[in-house]
């Protein structure tokens, strides 16, 4: 099992950065943000009671000249609704309303206060089902689906993606499980002080275990001295990238893949949780790592390997 090949060949990207408690870029964390909120609002059923269950957002964020975010420039949201409007215009005017005066207020009591001062309601525009409505959602709305969006389902848009779609996947695919591992690597970089920012990049060859090929990209925020490329060096001497290695380390064995169907794979809070699964010809139960890639378990590792003092508040005493 070790040797186990990579099931197919390819690139991919994990990324992480400081602009979120989560070391994600802020735009997608928005995101996912604002739709948890809309699936607690129409779940409660006290407002908003048309919503449906189909519903998307995208957040447009103005960054300075040295990359950090100084406001909010667009939020679209489209949700889909019961066709039950007196009119068209009526009904998004209704919707419109219920997102700047209920969704929005909920979603920034839920910031810190340094992402609310971002949203200064004058400076931005709001675009809310740009289309005038939203009635039939889901698969009767949008059929020939190839493997969700790649894009939301990792760092919206920043860093890179190597193009493979998870959903769907059995972990032996790299696609999935190699990304996974690119994440964890680059969020334990990042959480170690060893960079700012990260962009990592692992490739195989199909059938063979080890990978062909580390690539790191600190964006010049490393705080060790050494290239990126010394830094991959070492980093391999730390993470092993064989495929079997990275789904015994995440239990990508097992049912663990439901949660991933929204809001992300990526910036997840881990969590344990139960599972039954058939091993052997019997049922067994058994606790599981949900989100195991965005453990930080590697940080005091990648800090002694490359000699990084840790904060004095972590410091064991």
């Amino acid at each position: 099992k070790k040797e186990q090949g990579a099931g197919d060949q390819g690139m991919m990207f994990g990324y992480a950065c400081r602009e979120t408690r989560e070391y994600m870029p802020l735009p997608i964390t928005l995101a996912h943000m604002f739709m948890q909120e809309i699936v607690r609002i129409r779940k409660e059923g006290r407002h908003m009671k048309y919503l449906r269950p189909d519903a998307k957002c995208q957040i447009t964020v103005e960054y300075s000249d040295n990359n950090q975010p100084i406001g909010i420039n667009t939020i679209v949201i489209s949700t889909q609704h019961d066709d039950q409007g007196p009119t068209d215009n009526a009904m998004l005017q209704r919707i419109t309303d219920d997102v700047r005066n209920i969704l929005i207020p909920r979603m920034l009591r839920r910031l810190p206060q340094r992402q609310r001062q971002l949203f200064q309601e004058s400076e931005y525009k709001l675009l809310v089902n740009p289309t005038g409505k939203f009635i039939i959602g889901g698969p009767c709305g949008d059929t020939g689906l190839t493997g969700r969006k790649i894009i939301v389902d990792t760092y919206g848009g920043r860093g890179a993606h190597g193009g493979g779609a998870f959903s769907g996947k059995d972990a032996s695919k790299v696609d999935r499980s190699a990304a996974y591992a690119m994440r964890h690597m680059a969020k334990n970089m990042v959480a170690a002080g060893l960079c700012d920012e990260v962009l990592t990049q692992v490739a195989y060859a199909i059938g063979v275990a080890e990978p062909v090929g580390l690539y790191v990209n600190t964006y010049g925020t490393a705080h060790v001295k050494m290239t990126d490329g010394e830094i991959a060096q070492k980093l391999l001497q730390i993470f092993d990238l064989r495929p079997y290695a990275i789904i015994d380390r995440f239990d990508l064995t097992y049912p663990i893949y439901l949660p991933t169907a929204a809001n992300g794979h990526m910036g997840r809070d881990p969590y344990e949780g139960n599972v039954t699964v058939v091993r052997g010809g019997k049922k067994v139960t058994r606790s599981v790592k949900f989100f195991a890639w965005e453990e930080l378990d590697y940080v005091e590792k990648i800090q002694k390997a490359f000699g990084i003092e840790p904060p004095a508040d972590k410091k064991k005493k």
